[in-house]
């Protein structure tokens, strides 16, 4: 659902200009430096990036889902990291206060989520615990008007700049799978609270994750999100938008990926002629066009779904399986075109080649969509 194209255009318009004028200089230096330059974080909040899909009455964009995805491919043309701490913001670091947090939560920290101010993580992987969601470990104990939570959670994308921490924990330990656990908001600076160092990844340098580590860190009542035992529900409220924002920004990193492997087609001349001219380069630029588009369909459909009050689970498990398979096909496609300088670091696609990788991987792998699809599909013909 869009709102007022107009003023959408001029949104993306902006994010656009941005992204080529400000991200594109900047990629490389972020990969060397693995952090993303101060004055361009600040310049995102006062784009008011990080509060996109915030409700306006609390200081943000209040983006609708199709709103959403429109700036999430403007945003994938470039380095994903620089969409991972704002998107991060967005999504599931302040998801679960907008989905479930009670009024006093979403006055308290929805604002500073909004505007930059503060920067929120979701804690849900551990070193055991990841496609099993429903198996969490981390404990959450009651002792008077207070929760003492215990546990390690594991690659946590903004973690070592978080401000708050949305943890899930295990409420009730009487209670197997998922059930029995709740969610929680902690603040940085919480006694008890340690951070892992920063982990070394493949790609998506600049991207921050790194473990967090819970000793009997001292949470307030009031900062549990919705209920006792609904934080599960909860965190698969998170995953289901930001599975389609994850979509979009696949079909953004895509079309990013088509157009500089275009140009490179165009000038780069062998037996004669532009290695555009011969078939089997035409064959792989018109799969990796098609596949993008199919995606893009996929993506926008399911969004104006979402927007008009449907259940898109099984939808966005497909958009999300589908999206970010194909940005893999075509980033490995891009690479081929460039031949041996694709493999070559001076060119971004040597660089997309491992940052898309992840997309297949976190807030769910394509092993688990197979399953949410398969299991929606046999639970709507029984």
């Amino acid at each position: 659902m869009i709102r007022d194209q107009e003023i959408l255009d001029q949104l993306v318009g902006m994010v656009d200009k941005f992204v080529k004028e400000r991200l594109l200089p900047a990629e490389q230096e972020v990969a060397e430096q693995y952090q993303i330059p101060d004055e361009i974080v600040r310049e995102m909040k006062d784009l008011g990036l990080f509060g996109m899909t915030i409700p306006e009455e609390y200081g943000g964009l209040g983006l609708t889902m199709e709103e959403e995805i429109y700036v999430a491919m403007s945003l994938g043309r470039t380095s994903p990291a620089f969409r991972s701490i704002l998107g991060t913001n967005n999504g599931i670091g302040s998801a679960a206060v907008v989905f479930d947090g009670t009024e006093e939560q979403k006055q308290r920290f929805l604002p500073k989520y909004a505007s930059g101010e503060w920067v929120g993580c979701f804690c849900l992987t551990e070193p055991d615990v990841g496609s099993d969601a429903g198996a969490v470990k981390t404990t959450a104990r009651r002792d008077g008007d207070h929760y003492v939570i215990n546990g390690t959670k594991r690659y946590i994308t903004n973690g070592p700049v978080a401000d708050t921490f949305n943890v899930m924990a295990r409420t009730n330990p009487e209670i197997k799978g998922a059930r029995g656990i709740s969610a929680f908001i902690v603040e940085k600076g919480t006694p008890g609270i340690t951070l892992g160092a920063i982990d070394k990844k493949m790609g998506q340098a600049g991207s921050l994750t790194c473990d967090v580590i819970f000793e009997d860190v001292r949470v307030p009542a009031e900062n549990l999100i919705g209920e006792e035992g609904q934080g599960f529900i909860t965190a698969m409220k998170v995953l289901d938008r930001g599975r389609l924002h994850i979509s979009g920004v696949s079909v953004g990193v895509a079309e990013r990926l088509i157009e500089d492997a275009l140009e490179f087609a165009i000038n780069r001349k062998q037996f004669g002629v532009a290695i555009a001219e011969h078939q089997l380069i035409q064959a792989m630029l018109a799969d990796s066009k098609t596949e993008t588009y199919a995606a893009r369909c996929m993506v926008l459909e399911t969004a104006r779904a979402r927007d008009a009050g449907k259940n898109v689970s099984t939808e966005s498990a497909a958009c999300k399986l589908f999206a970010t398979e194909m940005v893999g096909r075509v980033a490995d496609r891009a690479v081929q075109i460039h031949g041996g300088a694709g493999y070559i670091s001076e060119y971004a696609v040597e660089r997309f080649y491992r940052d898309v990788r992840l997309f297949r991987l976190y807030e769910g792998t394509s092993q688990i969509q197979q399953l949410i699809i398969a299991r929606n599909m046999i639970k709507a013909a029984s």
